[in-house]
C-alpha cells in the first residue's frame, strides 16, 4: 500500500454513512483498516456490498459481538492499531464491552475516534436522528433554497459528510499526531452537528457584518445574487455562473453581448430583478454545450451543471482522473493529492467477512485460535 498514513493501523465499528466515509478517507491514504461487520444478515445495505464505494480499501471481518470471545478478538485488535473508528449511538460500544475505557486500557496510545449525530452528550444526545436534522439546528438547512420558498435539503453533504465523516478523518489525524509525541491515546468526540455548524463559519461572519439578510435566498453565495446563481438555456440544461468580482463581471457581460452599464449599480439588490432578467435572457439563447463552448475556461467563472451521469466523462476531471474506474465501478478518486506519497486504491468494497480468517491471521491469531473462535460462533 502506499499513501501518506502508510503504516497506520485502524479498527473499525461498521455503521452507515459518515464513519464509513471517514475510514474510505483513511483507506484511500493508506491507512490499514480492518472493518468489523456483523455476522448476521440484518443489515439492509449489505445488498449493495459490492458497490458501496464508502467501504472501499479495507478487509472485513465478521464477527458476533453478543460473544465474549468476540468481544476479547475485537479487543486484541485494539492492543495493536494506532485507532479505533466507531459510529453508534452514546453509550452503546460501552455496553458491548469495547467503550473508551475498555480499549484505552488494553492500549493507552489508542485513538478512539466516536461519531455521532448530536454528540456525546447534551439533551439530544440519546435520540435518533439523521443529517436533515443536525444541519437544522445549526442554521445551515435554513439558509438554503429560494426566496419565498421553503429550506431545500442540500443532499446528505452538510451533516453526514462534510460537517461528519470529514471531521472525523481530520480528528483521527489530529490525534494520531499528537499520540505519536505523547504517547498517550484520547477520544475524538465528533458530532454532525459541530461539523455543520463548523462549515457554516464564514456564513456567521457575514451575518456579523451585515452582509447576510436573514431570508434564504436573497444573498451574495445562496442564489440571490443574479450573477451567482444558476440559469436554464435553450435546450432546458442549466449553468453556473459565480462572477462575483467586478472584471470577472464585466467578463460575462462582454461575451454574452450585453451593454457594460449592467454592471453599474450591480450591488444593490434593488437593482438585481433586471439584471436577472438581463442574463436569463441571454442565457436562454443557446444551448448549455454551445455556452460550455463559448465561457468554458475563462475568467467569467462559469460551470456546465452536469449529472451524474455525465460528470466523469467532463474534459477537465477526465484529465485530472478525478473519477476512475475500478472494479466495474465509476467511482471519485482518493483525494487530496500528493507529490510523493501519491495514494492509491488498494481494495474494492468487500462483503462482510470477506477476508475474517485472512485478516485476523495478519493480526497474530493463529489457524487453531481461529478454529476456536467459528466453533463458538464468535466469528463467521
Amino acid at each position: 500500500m502506499t499513501g501518506p498514513l502508510h503504516g497506520i493501523r485502524l479498527v473499525e465499528l461498521a455503521g452507515i454513512g459518515p464513519g464509513p466515509f471517514a475510514a474510505m478517507m483513511l483507506a484511500d491514504m493508506g491507512a490499514e483498516i480492518v472493518r468489523v461487520d456483523r455476522t448476521t444478515s440484518g443489515d439492509g445495505h449489505r445488498g449493495m456490498a459490492s458497490v458501496d464505494i464508502l467501504n472501499r480499501g479495507r478487509r472485513s471481518i465478521a464477527v458476533d459481538l453478543k460473544k465474549p470471545a468476540a468481544v476479547e478478538a475485537v479487543l486484541r485488535l485494539v492492543e495493536q492499531a494506532d485507532g479505533l473508528l466507531e459510529g453508534f449511538r452514546p453509550g452503546v460500544t460501552e455496553r458491548l464491552g469495547l467503550g473508551p475505557d475498555a480499549c484505552l486500557a488494553r492500549n493507552p496510545r489508542l485513538v478512539y475516534g466516536r461519531m455521532t449525530g448530536w454528540g456525546q452528550d447534551g439533551p439530544y444526545a440519546p435520540a435518533a436522528g439523521h443529517d436533515i436534522n443536525y444541519i437544522a439546528l445549526t442554521g445551515a438547512l435554513h439558509a438554503i433554497g429560494q426566496a419565498g420558498g421553503p429550506p431545500v435539503p442540500p443532499l446528505n453533504l452538510v451533516g453526514d459528510f462534510g460537517g461528519g465523516g470529514m471531521l472525523l478523518a481530520f480528528g483521527m489525524v489530529c490525534g494520531l499526531l499528537e499520540a505519536r509525541g505523547s504517547g498517550q491515546g484520547q477520544v475524538v468526540d465528533a458530532a454532525m452537528v459541530d461539523g455543520a455548524a463548523l462549515l457554516m463559519s464564514m456564513t456567521y461572519s457575514l451575518r456579523a457584518a451585515g452582509m447576510w439578510d436573514g431570508e434564504r435566498g436573497t444573498n451574495l453565495l445562496d442564489g440571490g445574487a443574479p450573477y451567482y446563481s444558476v440559469y436554464e438555456t435553450a435546450d432546458g440544461k442549466w449553468v453556473a455562473l459565480g462572477a462575483n468580482e467586478p472584471q470577472f463581471f464585466a467578463e460575462l457581460l462582454r461575451r454574452l453581448g450585453l451593454p457594460a452599464e449592467l454592471a453599474d449599480g450591480r450591488e444593490d439588490p434593488a437593482n438585481w430583478p433586471v439584471l436577472r432578467e438581463q442574463l436569463a435572457g441571454a442565457i436562454r439563447s443557446r444551448t448549455r454545450d454551445a455556452w460550455e463552448q463559448e465561457l468554458g475556461g475563462t475568467d467569467v467563472c462559469f460551470g456546465p451543471v452536469l449529472s451524474m451521469a455525465e460528470a466523469a466523462g467532463h474534459p477537465h476531471l477526465s484529465a485530472r482522473s478525478t473519477f476512475v474506474e475500478r472494479d466495474g465501478l465509476t467511482q471519485p478518486a482518493p483525494a487530496p493529492r500528493f507529490s510523493r506519497t501519491a495514494p492509491e486504491l488498494d481494495r474494492p468494497p468487500a462483503t462482510p467477512g470477506a477476508h475474517t480468517r485472512e485478516a485476523l491471521q495478519d493480526w497474530g491469531f493463529t489457524a487453531a485460535e481461529l478454529d476456536e473462535l467459528a466453533g463458538q460462533g464468535a466469528i463467521a
